[in-house]
């Protein structure tokens, strides 16, 4: 098996070298029209995107993107945005890190080191302009999207705010101010799987004002099962909802409000113990083994868990956004976004994935933003661009308790052992940015972009502990740990950093044709520093430096310069596009959440390190020809070669290092697969006037990948497949449909994400994607 994985690699490879002059097109498909689904759509470069804060067409866009529409996501079989993975090159987008709500996104093996509300992520995500904070709650139900796009790389000049690694926009359908439209469809699948979805968008005034309504139901029991009760986990369970109230003005001014809900209530996502699990004596320091490695020998959808019934995952996400679009003139349009969004995820979670309570955690976040954007936009002759003003304003707090019960003894008798802890943050981030466009001919453009970012956080923290045991008399709490107060003088009062950023970009494209185009571009990527949300003690925040032993109360922002050419085109009227591009990132001050080194009686260590600096480059392509009208065919490759050129945590002992020898660095970067790929087609038959019949498919490869910064052996996903497939029946008036599915056809078992707390009872535990699943849907759309 090793060998056939290697040989593929190999063919894979050579691929991507031979496609390297083109990639980053979106998959060229149009969304249906009342016809059929791969019958009538049109050519890829007829495609709008909004990735510069302008609508182009996607072949004139110099940024590597991908874009989706509604109907390739039905093709995909896509619930929430993790139904996408694997379709981008480099690209890695699941359901992470132990809740059915959280997305894990890396791209070009850039993202969060730690789900803790504490850290940002790298990849921005943008709901119709407006920034969502936080990655739980983000991995949104897709029932009444228009288009995705997927940006890859830095976005530091239009987007700004943590968007180093790239950024994802989702833009919600509009709601239509001449004619009544309505959609929907049910789903009936396996492990009891209920998905319905309804769309409706209603005129109330011709021309002048419509309403758009939209909800989705999506339930599915677990597909996961606890030997030890019988009770099923890793379920799906979510009502959302959006209105968008739609107002035209005149033929300058248009406005738009939108309201959304999300609620989530499921039993918690349970992962699988890659190591074994160890308890250690508060007198003696000595260990002991109290779980082997694989409990339950080769995985099969097995898990145990001590979390009760009632210890659930809930969630509730909701916002409201307000959007202006006011033509000035003839070349100037103003622009203003003002969103209030509010997360309330409660979180029961199981860190060792056993029976066993060495880490089992209540985390409950109550997170608020209000953010205001003002754009104003030019467009007249051979200059085009966009300047603005960006506020965030981000309220989040947290309260948790850790059940570590079996996690210590005192001379062999259990002790009881909690950690309670309350946090709370602010951000208040501000930016000016500015970005132009100017044709020196019909064929040849520069852009060049800046932008400046202002930060500030404040933070403060305070946890304590109670140890329950006979030999020690009793219960004994501990005096709490306050952040900082507890820290000694001159930084017991530095509860707040600022930080700044200029962010610039450059752009060089030329045209050769109307429909191909060439680019290179430099730009500078920028995401915030900040607090370490986990800090326990004051050795979280003490790092030697240049041999010298300091207390780093804070971590610095990471920065990347990334360098890329590309090119795209479409040919052959439309029926072949290919895109392409090289890229080279320069990567500094990563920042990495490590483990204290190995478990102890002072274990729970979880410092964040500012580790060093990273090299990042690779190759990305994507294809997509149609043979014949009915037929479509799409192909993505992408190859990464990421490396640490310096990892520096000098106050881990050697053996757990990533750098033991303090030169040769062994560690690789996380979430980093080599080669990624997907090959997809479809064929429509059309059924001389009774409808059309379109099966469909798609193998998803993702290579080997670390799943932790420090590459613990047993977090590790060696590679895998996905094979998915659907067949679908069009009414000949293309007013109802039926359609049936299968994803992971070959019942693959794959890791997508893992939890490393190896400094409390060497606790390394995975996830796993679904299993195979099969669908059956009717829908109607008049």
């Amino acid at each position: 098996m090793a060998r056939s994985i290697a040989a593929l690699r190999t063919r894979l490879a050579l691929g991507t070298a031979l496609l390297a002059t083109a990639p980053a097109l979106a998959q060229q498909d149009a969304p249906a029209g009342p016809a059929s689904p791969a019958a009538e759509q049109p050519s890829g470069n007829e495609i709008v995107v909004v990735a510069r804060r302008r609508a182009e067409k996607l072949i004139d866009v110099p940024i590597a993107v991908t874009a989706y529409t509604a109907d390739q996501l039905a093709k995909a079989q896509a619930i929430d945005l993790s139904g996408i993975q694997g379709t981008a090159p480099n690209v890695n987008l699941v359901q992470g890190r132990g809740s059915t709500s959280n997305a894990n996104i890396f791209i070009r093996g850039i993202g969060q080191p730690d789900a803790l509300q504490t850290f940002d992520p790298a990849v921005g995500i943008y709901v119709d302009g407006v920034y969502i904070s936080r990655i739980q709650g983000a991995l949104f139900n897709l029932f009444d999207v228009d288009h995705i796009e997927v940006l890859r790389g830095p976005q530091g000049t239009l987007y700004g705010k943590n968007t180093i690694g790239g950024a994802v926009n989702i833009i919600s359908k509009k709601p239509d101010l001449e004619d009544f439209h309505a959609s929907g469809n049910f789903t009936y699948g396996s492990y009891n799987q209920k998905l319905a979805n309804g769309y409706v968008t209603i005129p109330l005034v011709t021309d002048k004002l419509a309403l758009s309504l939209a909800g989705v139901y999506d339930r599915r029991d677990g597909t996961v099962e606890d030997p030890l009760t019988g009770r099923h986990y890793n379920d799906r369970n979510t009502q959302a909802g959006r209105a968008i109230l739609r107002y035209k003005a005149s033929d300058r001014v248009e406005l738009t409000l939108e309201g959304d809900y999300t609620r989530q209530h499921t039993r918690p996502t349970l992962g699988y113990a890659t190591a074994p699990l160890t308890n250690v004596d508060l007198v003696t320091g000595a260990q002991q083994v109290i779980s082997p490695a694989y409990p339950y020998g080769a995985y099969d959808y097995k898990a145990s868990t001590s979390l009760q019934p009632g210890q659930d995952q809930t969630l509730h996400h909701y916002g409201v956004a307000f959007t202006a679009n006011v033509e000035l003139n003839d070349a100037f349009t103003l622009t203003s976004i003002s969103a209030y969004r509010k997360l309330k995820p409660n979180y029961w979670l199981d860190f060792d994935a056993t029976q066993l309570q060495l880490a089992d955690a209540y985390v409950g976040v109550r997170q608020r933003q209000i953010s205001q954007e003002v754009q104003l936009k030019y467009d007249h002759g051979p200059l085009k661009g966009v300047a603005g003003l960006y506020y965030l304003n981000e309220h989040i707090s947290s309260n948790q308790v850790s059940y570590d019960d079996d996690y210590l003894t005192v001379l062999g008798t259990p002790a009881t052992f909690q950690r309670y802890i309350t946090d709370f943050q602010t951000t208040k981030s501000y930016a000016a940015f500015g970005q132009m466009t100017y044709d020196f001919t019909d064929k040849l453009s520069a852009t060049a972009g800046i932008r400046y970012t202002s930060e500030r956080k404040h933070y403060v923290r305070s946890t304590y502990t109670v140890l329950g045991n006979p030999l020690l008399g009793g219960t004994i709490t501990s005096a709490p740990f306050d952040f900082p107060g507890s820290l000694p003088a001159p930084y017991d009062d530095l509860d707040h950093v600022n930080f700044h950023a200029w962010t610039p970009s450059f752009t060089l494209s030329y045209k050769p044709t109307r429909d191909t185009l060439l680019y290179a571009s430099a730009s500078r990527g920028f995401k915030s520093g900040g607090f370490n949300g986990r800090v326990n003690g004051l050795g979280d925040v003490t790092q030697v430096i240049d041999g010298q032993t300091v207390i780093v109360p804070y971590f610095k922002p990471e920065t990347v310069w990334t360098y890329e050419a590309g090119a795209k085109g479409s040919f052959l009227g439309g029926r072949v596009s290919l895109s392409g591009d090289v890229f080279y990132s320069d990567y500094k001050d990563f920042q990495a959440r490590v483990g204290g080194g190995t478990t102890g009686v002072a274990g729970g260590s979880f410092p964040v390190v500012n580790a060093g600096k990273l090299r990042i480059w690779g190759i990305e392509t994507e294809l997509a020809i149609r043979p014949t009208k009915g037929w479509s065919i799409r192909a993505d490759v992408g190859y990464l070669n990421a490396k640490y050129l310096r990892f520096d945590d000098a106050r881990r002992a050697p053996a757990f290092s990533c750098n033991p020898t303090g030169a040769h660095i062994t560690c690789k970067p996380a979430f980093a697969p080599p080669l990624s790929a997907s090959l997809g087609s479809d064929y429509a038959f059309d059924l001389n006037g009774a409808g059309t019949i379109t099966v469909g498919g798609d193998a998803r490869f993702v290579d080997k990948q670390w799943l932790s910064v420090d590459n613990r052996p047993g977090l590790y996903e060696n590679g895998y497949w996905l094979f998915n497939a659907y067949v679908r029946y069009d009414a000949p008036n293309g007013h109802w449909y039926v359609q049936g599915g299968v994803k992971n056809a070959a019942n693959t078992i794959y890791k997508t994400d893992a939890q490393e707390f190896s400094s409390v009872g060497n606790i390394q535990t995975v996830y796993y994607g679904d299993p195979r699943t099969w669908t059956g849907t009717v829908g109607f759309r008049f």
